[in-house]
């Protein structure tokens, strides 16, 4: 069904804006950056109110939210896990559970080690991962989610039983990179936008990015997989959803609000500096594209034997 036009729906109250994760991943990021554009845009009467409710790589978060069904004034930043994580068994909750709204960027996967670690290229580290299967990866989304994937599938390709891979799930991308300073992981993985701000001060370095490419930008001295031989691409796309019974006036509401965000200056100068791709999609094309995401994700753990039975 189409849906109505924003203007027969506004909000009447503060907007409950939920990244599902600790404060430093790629969900509050995503969140605070782009709340900080409406409000300083002015492009909403009231305001996005960023909230973090971290647990079970999203699971505690998208619980509280299937319970409040008819909700308008809530909406959650989104990323694979929201389908991961339901297919590894670990939430009873996935995206057909959930309203979307829209899909605004696409983010790429970075593995970061400590500036003194031995390791100085994506190769050496699978092949001490190879030879020592104890060294432990850590990633700010639950096993069997979007940064376990990312890294298990890099290594699968470069020849390593992904199954047997050390992965540390960890609460959100900030927990990730105190855990890596504190030398309490050899590796950590996360999205680019949140890594860029991490790498400033000289303590981490990066040894591979997931795009086919290298990115323009502050991260453009990063090589990628394939280019070190590793045949391996991964895709980080966000959005946004909100509770399931939203009206369809409200979805046109935040929708159109989003698409207007994404034309703005201050839009385009944040997503410049964290490396993100715009991507949009409205809520009828995004919902189709979760459909065809959750097949592919199915296929990819399974053959990891990931997949919950």
């Amino acid at each position: 069904m189409p849906l109505t036009s924003w203007a027969d729906w506004t909000p009447s109250r503060a907007v409950e804006y939920i990244a599902p994760a600790n404060p430093g991943g790629g969900w509050d990021t995503l969140v605070r950056t782009t709340a900080n554009v409406i409000r300083a845009e002015n492009l909403a009467p009231v305001n996005f109110a960023p909230i973090n409710v971290p647990g079970g790589g999203g699971a505690i978060a998208w619980a509280q939210i299937a319970r409040d069904a008819r909700n308008e004034h809530k909406l959650f930043a989104t990323s694979p896990p929201i389908l991961l994580v339901p297919l590894s068994g670990r939430s009873r909750f996935d995206h057909q559970d959930f309203r979307p709204i829209a899909r605004l960027i696409t983010d790429y996967s970075i593995v970061l080690v400590r500036a003194d670690s031995p390791y100085q290229t994506i190769n050496d580290l699978f092949e001490a991962m190879a030879s020592q299967p104890q060294l432990s990866v850590g990633g700010g989304s639950a096993a069997g989610s979007m940064d376990h994937i990312a890294v298990a599938g890099a290594a699968a390709a470069a020849g390593l039983d992904a199954a047997r891979l050390n992965y540390i799930a960890f609460s959100g991308g900030g927990e990730v990179m105190t855990n890596l300073r504190g030398g309490h992981i050899v590796a950590g993985v996360t999205g680019m936008g949140e890594a860029s701000e991490q790498l400033q001060d000289g303590a981490l370095r990066a040894l591979a990015v997931s795009a086919p490419e290298r990115v323009p930008g502050p991260l453009e001295s990063v090589p990628t997989y394939v280019e070190q031989g590793v045949d391996y691409t991964f895709d980080i796309w966000r959005g946004v959803m909100g509770p399931k019974n939203m009206s369809d006036e409200a979805v046109a509401y935040y929708q159109d609000l989003f698409a207007q965000m994404m034309t703005t200056d201050s839009w385009q100068a944040a997503r410049e500096r964290l490396g993100w791709y715009d991507s949009y999609q409205n809520s009828a094309e995004f919902g189709a594209f979760l459909d065809e995401q959750a097949e592919s994700f199915r296929h990819i753990l399974s053959e990891l034997g990931l997949l919950a039975r």
